[in-house]
């Protein structure tokens, strides 16, 4: 689950990051009210969920209330790849003397939280890394010993000389950390980490990502969750248990559990199409989990072929399969279905898909062949 920068800005300042404070508003009335509250420069931006609203003109300066509401207006209303503003951030500007980056991400290979900074502040880190990846420095922290100073100070050193500024970074860095851990991050971003004419350390854009799956521990976090930034199936398939992504391709995927989903939307590349989507039922046996995963794909007309890759351990397929039978009952999808099952209860599961007329396959490389072969047939 993504943040809203204003969102991610309160959850870094109540572990003890500096940031500059700042205002929500929807309206350009509200804009030019914060502004003469500030009673000084400010910055307009965007609050959506993606990035590059600086280049799109999401991002504005206004050095009085007046110029507030006129830059208000120019981006409410504004559409960021595909998304329309609704809300913007109003702040203090800030005396830039230098700008820098610093984030964590949890690196799965080797099973450790990494933090990385970058001299280079303002501009994409991955572009960085594509082009002067000798600029990113890393630090891996132990999940049993957490951060500890020394490797902090060894980090921040990349990028600052100043004691004053090597000791704000260690504390800044720490308090990252703290937040990465306690709220089930996925990614915790600061980009970019000003330094100030004055000397000072300041969280000037920020970026969190939380694990979706520990958000059962977070409640509070949960209500932070930005609706309108998800489309209506996307937050039906989550109501209902289910992981849907929508996608651009044109072969609908069922598939249980989150890593067979992703090894056979590969496949279905690796056969010359592209996936529709991404959906996983989960571990459950529950047919409606089926009924309404049929349901959401057979709303996009793009679909050309439904495919169901099922590998039966907790799943058993012959309630996949009887979920499917009476999900085709009640929404006749007039595309072609096919099916592997495999796994517990796979003969059962094979023979009511036979008896209902559905072809189905115990081999995934030749269910996806056979997929991908029907969509062309029906383009």
């Amino acid at each position: 689950m993504k943040l809203q920068e204003y969102q991610a800005k309160q959850i870094l300042s109540k572990y003890g990051a500096r940031i500059k404070e700042g205002k929500v508003a929807t309206t350009p009335d509200e804009v030019e009210k914060i502004a003469r509250e500030f009673g000084e420069m400010v910055v307009v931006k965007a609050q959506v969920l993606v990035g590059g609203r600086g280049k799109a003109g999401g991002i504005k300066l206004a050095k009085t209330p007046q110029e507030a509401r006129q830059k208000a207006e120019q981006i409410l209303g504004m559409d960021i790849k595909g998304l329309t503003v609704k809300k913007v951030l109003v702040s203090p500007a800030v005396d830039i003397a230098s700008e820098a980056y610093l984030g964590l991400i949890l690196d799965r290979s080797s099973k450790k939280i990494v933090m990385m900074a970058s001299p280079e502040g303002g501009v994409d880190i991955e572009q960085v890394a594509r082009e002067t990846p000798e600029k990113i420095f890393k630090i891996y922290i132990d999940p049993f010993l957490g951060l500890k100073p020394y490797s902090a100070r060894y980090l921040i050193s990349k990028l600052y000389d100043e004691p004053d500024l090597i000791k704000q970074g260690i504390e800044l860095a720490i308090s990252l950390y703290d937040v990465f851990v306690n709220v089930d991050a996925q990614l915790v971003e600061i980009n970019p980490l000003v330094i100030t004419e004055q000397g000072e350390m300041v969280c000037v854009d920020a970026k969190i990502i939380l694990d979706d799956s520990g958000l059962i521990r977070h409640p509070e976090l949960e209500k932070l969750r930005n609706p309108e930034e998800y489309s209506s199936d996307e937050l039906e398939a989550k109501e209902t248990g289910l992981s849907f992504v929508k996608l651009t391709g044109n072969i609908g995927c069922v598939v249980n559990g989150a890593g067979l989903a992703m090894a056979t939307m590969d496949l279905v590349k690796h056969h010359g199409s592209e996936p529709a989507n991404f959906l996983d039922v989960g571990g459950s046996s529950n047919p409606e989990k089926v009924i309404k995963a049929l349901d959401i794909i057979t709303r996009d007309s793009n679909v050309k072929v439904i495919l169901f890759n099922i590998f039966g351990g907790i799943t058993r397929c012959d309630d996949i399969a009887n979920g499917l039978v009476q999900a085709i009952d009640e929404f006749n999808p007039d595309v072609p279905i096919i099916a592997r099952l495999t796994g517990t209860n796979e003969d059962k599961g094979r023979q009511i898909l036979k008896d209902a007329n559905i072809p189905v396959f115990s081999s995934m490389d030749k269910v996806v062949a056979e997929a991908v072969k029907l969509a062309g047939k029906n383009n």
